[in-house]
């Protein structure tokens, strides 16, 4: 782990005794650090030293040793420093930070912001990013690298930036995050039944998993999406759409055992039919996912990230879940516990 400010190496190898970097999907900054530090010389006193919270930042990675004796070092992210604190006579320093989506949160716009001349979606995510980090790495890793005409849209002063940018993402069907090497990403959403598996999870005898449990709710799943679109810029009159689940062997069919739950969606960048049922039917696909959760502590992996696809073979089912979340120890025997959304049974082989 290694500290910087204003992109000059200030401490490397910061000597830690013990921490964790967080990923959860469902938090506008994805990642998350909490770390601790023995030696007091390293709680700040003025504004510059390496672990204030004036811009400073940490860079982290973690160490995957093979069977073979090789090793390989694995970013875990870009960290501004939040709040550092301990005892100035005996320590331990504690530190905790958050990865660069919070730069975008914290500059609201001051006056007000339009799309209008900036071209299609991903250029106006670019550029909105880009008026708070002019240095930012911004990629487009959606199928395609699609970049569909953007609606013109205006926010007021004072509005989040980040909300913005992220209805943005929206009304081209993906999600932005800041990952691991602290590039502003536009991605599709992981889709659980065609995505590719980036970890096979097993028990018993040479597998990596210790120990899992599981829950299921009715919380969080619809089987419509009501999606509507109002652009008071463009013009045009109101538009709308509803989504319904009619596969009628489904479990949530509408109208069925289930019932009748309909979720609203909305945006001002939705100007036709097309674009509110296009929005409705890809948020029915999420919409009408099982919510069941299953949290497991395997064996640690700090490559697989948010989103990945992960197959899980246990109790006698293979399954393939979504990677919600998960909690990466930064020293070598502390737990790492991941929360699995969906499912999707597979056949065991």
């Amino acid at each position: 782990m290694d500290a910087f400010y204003a992109g000059a190496l200030t401490v490397p190898d910061l000597p830690i005794m013990d921490g964790s970097v967080t990923v959860d999907r469902g938090s506008k900054t994805r990642r998350s650090l909490s770390l601790t530090i023995a030696d007091p010389k390293y709680l700040p006193w003025k504004e510059l030293d390496p672990l204030a919270v004036y811009g400073q930042q940490l860079v982290v990675s973690r160490g995957i040793r093979f069977a073979n004796g090789a090793e390989e070092w694995v970013p875990l992210g870009t960290f501004r420093i939040d709040e550092p604190a301990g005892d100035v006579h005996f320590g331990p320093v504690t530190v905790t930070g958050k990865s660069m989506e919070c730069a975008v949160i914290d500059d609201t716009f001051q006056v007000p912001t339009t799309t209008l001349g900036l071209g299609g979606c991903f250029d106006a995510i670019e550029s909105l990013i880009r008026a708070t980090l002019p240095d930012a790495a911004i990629v487009n890793l959606t199928a395609g690298n699609r970049n569909p005409s953007c609606a013109t849209i205006t926010w007021d002063a004072g509005a989040d930036r980040w909300e913005a940018v992220t209805q943005i993402a929206v009304a081209m069907q993906a999600e932005l995050f800041v990952d691991a090497q602290n590039r502003f990403v536009v991605a599709d959403m992981p889709n659980v039944l065609t995505g590719s598996v980036a970890w096979d999870i097993e028990e018993g005898e040479g597998g990596t998993l210790i120990a899992s449990s599981r829950q299921m709710s009715r919380t969080a799943v619809f089987n419509a999406v009501a999606a509507t679109g109002e652009n008071a810029s463009s013009a045009t009159a109101p538009v709308s759409y509803v989504a319904r689940d009619n596969d009628p062997t489904s479990p949530t069919r509408w109208g069925g055992p289930f019932g009748k739950v309909t979720k609203p969606i909305s945006s001002a960048l939705w100007l036709t039919v097309g674009d509110c049922q296009a929005a409705a039917q890809y948020a029915l696909f999420d919409a009408t996912a099982p919510n069941v959760q299953t949290s497991i502590d395997s064996i640690p992996n700090p490559a697989l990230d948010g989103s990945d696809i992960v197959r899980l073979n246990h109790a006698g089912r293979l399954e393939r879940y979504v990677v919600q979340a998960l909690t990466v120890p930064l020293k070598a025997d502390g737990d790492f516990s991941i929360i699995l959304r969906g499912g999707k049974e597979e056949a065991a082989s």
